[in-house]
C-alpha cells in the first residue's frame, strides 16, 4: 500500500511539472522571418521569402536563402544555420582554390556588350549604370576621364544597362535609344554614352526622341532607321537582359562596378579605382583569373537604409 501511495504521488508530481519549453528554431521559417525583420528593421509590407534548407559546402551547416523584396527593390542573403537550428551565420563562403569572386565573375556576360579598351586586357572593368542616375554621370566622367589615358593597354570596360524605372522616368527609353545606336554602329555608341550624359539635366521623357534625332543627324547615323528601331522598342530585349542579369548579381544601385568581379557599389573617386586596377594587374601577372557616397539606388524601406 505505500509502494502504491508514493508511485501515485510521484505520478502527481511529474503531471504538475510543465514540459520543457520547445526552443526556437532557425529552421521554423515563422521563426526566421521574425528574427530577420526585426534585424533588418523589414516592416510588413516587405514579403519575406526564405528557401527551404539546402546542403551547405560547410561541413554541419545547412544553407538557407532569405530575399525580401517589395516593388523592383529586392535584396537577398544567404546564410548558414545549424542542423540543430539555434544558430545561424550570415556570410559567403570563400574557397582556397578559387578566386573570391568566382560566383559574380560567372555571371557577368561581356560578350556582344559595348566596350573599349585591349581586348583580352588582364583587367575588365563592368559598369551597371542608369542614364538618367546624376551619380551615374559623374562616375561614367571619371572613368572616361582617366582609365583608358592611364591604363591603355591593361584594362577593358564594358557598358551595362540598367535602368531604375521606379525612379527614372526615361532611363530605359534612354538605354533602348543608345542599344539602336550600338545596333548600328559600334563605336558611336561611346558618342551617345557621352552626349546623353552630358545633356542628362536637359532631358525628358517628352523630348527624348528629338534629342535622339538631332544626335543622330549630329552623328550621320541612318535617322530614319534609328527612330524606327527606337520606337518599335527593338532594343528592349536587350537592355531587359542586362537587367536581369544585375538582378541575379544583387545590383540594387547605380552605379555598380565590377574590377575583375570585385563589386564597387556607389560613388567610387578616381584614386580609389586607380589603386584597386593597379593592385589587380599586378595580381594577374600570376594569377590569370580575371574573366572576361551612394548613387540612385532602390532600398527596402527601413531605419537602416537613411
Amino acid at each position: 500500500m505505500k509502494v502504491l501511495l508514493a508511485l501515485l504521488l510521484t505520478a502527481a508530481v511529474f503531471a504538475q511539472t510543465p514540459a520543457p519549453a520547445k526552443k526556437p528554431s532557425f529552421l521554423d521559417k515563422a521563426t526566421m522571418e521574425a528574427y530577420i525583420r526585426h534585424l533588418y528593421v523589414w516592416p510588413k509590407q516587405i514579403t519575406v521569402v526564405i528557401s527551404d534548407p539546402q546542403p551547405s559546402p560547410i561541413e554541419g551547416l545547412l544553407s538557407v536563402t532569405v530575399a525580401g523584396s517589395m516593388g523592383a527593390a529586392r535584396q537577398a542573403q544567404q546564410f548558414f544555420v545549424s542542423k540543430n537550428g539555434e544558430r545561424v551565420i550570415q556570410g559567403t563562403v570563400l574557397e582556397a582554390a578559387n578566386n573570391p569572386f568566382k560566383k559574380d565573375l560567372d555571371l557577368l556576360k561581356t560578350d556582344l556588350q559595348p566596350g573599349y579598351g585591349t581586348p583580352g586586357a588582364s583587367v575588365v572593368v563592368v559598369v551597371f549604370s542608369d542614364f538618367q542616375c546624376p551619380y551615374c554621370k559623374q562616375e561614367a566622367k571619371m572613368i572616361r576621364d582617366n582609365l583608358n589615358a592611364a591604363f591603355s593597354k591593361e584594362v577593358r570596360v564594358y557598358f551595362k544597362d540598367f535602368p531604375l524605372e521606379q525612379i527614372h522616368n526615361w532611363a530605359k527609353s534612354a538605354s533602348i535609344a543608345g542599344r539602336c545606336v550600338f545596333r548600328q554602329d559600334t563605336a558611336k555608341f561611346w558618342d551617345y554614352h557621352d552626349w546623353i550624359f552630358a545633356n542628362q539635366e536637359l532631358t525628358t521623357a517628352e523630348n527624348l526622341r528629338s534629342k535622339l534625332e538631332g544626335f543622330g543627324v549630329e552623328k550621320k547615323l541612318d535617322v530614319p532607321d534609328l527612330l524606327k528601331c527606337f520606337d518599335t522598342k527593338a532594343t528592349e530585349a536587350e537592355v531587359m537582359k542586362n537587367w536581369a542579369e544585375g538582378r541575379a548579381l544583387e545590383v540594387n544601385s547605380t552605379p555598380t562596378i565590377f574590377v575583375n568581379g570585385r563589386r564597387l557599389s556607389g560613388s567610387v573617386s578616381w584614386d580609389q579605382l586607380k589603386q584597386i586596377v593597379e593592385f589587380e594587374i599586378d595580381y594577374q601577372k600570376t594569377a590569370k583569373n580575371a574573366g572576361e557616397n551612394c548613387g540612385c539606388e532602390l532600398k527596402l524601406p527601413s531605419p537602416l537604409n537613411p
